[in-house]
């Protein structure tokens, strides 16, 4: 039995799974994606309205961890997209068994799995700059010491030793992404398992003040297109197999407060309703600070000098195309 396409996303129906798909989409590329659409984590139909029931997008509702689903979808594969995951560092805390699972175990299989039935497959993996931990300095670039800081992390990094791994042994070609922030339309925002921001988007648009904790922490985002076209380059690039990249954000870092403030102005671009105090300024929760990883942004040259990447979409821009997603969507996304 041979794949319904030669283009594989796992996580297909999650945020930057769709984004992708809806891309190759506008492209005439069909796609298969393969989500579990697990409540917990990002997969959402509402992510691929625009083009419900096109045929150029195939869905199948699998899990990663199940292999014996896997295998017939993988026969014969061309690419493979691996954008599943768990997300959530307190989950990974919380429940560290689950993580395990998903972000180790399931991608070692899953690894195993084209080893015997889609040799010649092209992987590209999303990662994760949360494997370097608090950093020891910055601009973070691949080279830095792997330090995570929570489970999350440590199964992340596992996660692409065994990419890296199979490239290496097998000839199973393999890519690794490591995201930072990424953000805009599709993300999750009923809660922070994906992304703060998505929660201070939410409370934005409900007319109620979102948390900013502590507020000097430098941070880069990706806008999610710029991301969507790091994963096509990836994949199309021989000079890019076995290697290991950063993603970065379009401009200067900014410290949370900023980033705060910039939400509130492209809001304000857009004239949506705010309230009196669109955010507050807390000190940083204690459970929360012990696996926090401090100030971060990448250095990002190497996919820049490899492959010619190089992100487009400026914060104020992103999430003003953000919060106009939501503005008209937010009742599908609670």
């Amino acid at each position: 039995m041979h794949v319904t396409s030669p283009i594989l996303i796992t996580g297909g129906l999650g945020f930057i799974g769709s984004s992708l798909a809806l891309a190759l989409a506008d492209k005439n590329q069909p796609s298969t994606l393969i989500d579990s659409l697990n409540p917990s984590y990002g997969g959402h139909l509402r992510n691929i309205a625009p083009r419900s029931g096109d045929q150029l997008l195939r869905i199948n509702i699998s899990d990663v961890r199940d292999r014996h689903s896997l295998e017939p979808l993988l026969n014969g594969a061309e690419v493979l997209y691996n954008l599943a995951g768990q997300t959530s560092h307190m989950d990974s805390m919380a429940d560290p068994f689950t993580d395990l699972d998903i972000n180790a175990r399931a991608q070692l299989s899953l690894l195993e799995v084209c080893r015997q039935v889609a040799p010649q497959v092209r992987i590209v993996y999303a990662s994760t700059r949360q494997i370097y931990g608090r950093p020891h300095y910055l601009p973070a670039d691949e080279a830095h010491p792997l330090q995570p800081v929570d489970v999350n992390g440590i199964n992340k990094l596992a996660g692409e030793h065994y990419h890296l791994l199979y490239s290496e042994v097998y000839g199973i070609r393999s890519t690794v992404l490591r995201l930072t922030n990424t953000y805009g339309p599709r993300m999750r925002i009923k809660d922070a398992r994906q992304t703060f921001l998505g929660v201070w988007i939410r409370n934005l648009l409900q007319g109620q003040p979102f948390e900013v904790w502590g507020g000097e922490q430098l941070r880069d985002y990706t806008y999610v297109d710029d991301c969507v076209s790091a994963l096509q380059l990836a994949a199309s690039s021989d000079a890019a197999i076995g290697e290991i990249y950063n993603l970065g954000g379009c401009g200067q870092p900014v410290s949370l407060l900023k980033t705060a403030e910039t939400l509130v102005a492209a809001a304000r671009d857009l004239e949506i309703p705010l309230a009196a105090e669109p955010f507050v300024v807390r000190e940083y929760p204690a459970e929360r600070k012990k696996i926090d990883i401090g100030d971060y942004y990448a250095d990002d040259r190497k996919i820049r000098q490899h492959l010619g990447w190089e992100p487009k979409v400026g914060l104020r821009e992103g999430l003003r195309l953000t919060l106009a997603y939501y503005a008209t969507e937010l009742e599908h996304y609670l």
